[in-house]
């Protein structure tokens, strides 16, 4: 099993970005799915999470401007980022439940200039 995340990018404040995480391999099960960031010199922080039945849950600096949705049949975790803030750079990373077993993608880069 393998996460790939992309979609991260250089943006000026208040524009938007769509990462997307992509599970590939031999899926059994899948789990709770959450985008995560780590900006330089601080912990890796949640973003938004999504569980089974859609229930979403959301760190409080991006409630409001960020939505987290997931695409099963295409194995992809979305994370719709609206009205962006030079807080909101840093490393973003998807994190999925798969065969019982947390998987991590590699990280995608989002920059945000004011």
């Amino acid at each position: 099993v393998q996460l790939q995340a992309y979609g991260g990018g250089l943006v000026q404040a208040g524009q938007s970005l769509r990462p997307s995480c992509v599970v590939s391999g031999i899926i059994r099960s899948i789990g709770a799915a959450g985008w995560y960031r780590q900006a330089p010199g601080q912990q890796r922080e949640l973003v938004a999470q999504i569980r089974s039945g859609g229930i979403t849950n959301y760190g409080g600096s991006v409630k409001g401007r960020f939505i987290i949705s997931r695409d099963v049949g295409k194995r992809t975790v979305y994370l719709q980022m609206n009205s962006l803030k030079p807080d909101d750079t840093g490393a973003y990373f998807c994190n999925v439940g798969v065969n019982s077993r947390d998987y991590w993608g590699q990280g995608t880069q989002v920059t945000v200039s004011s």
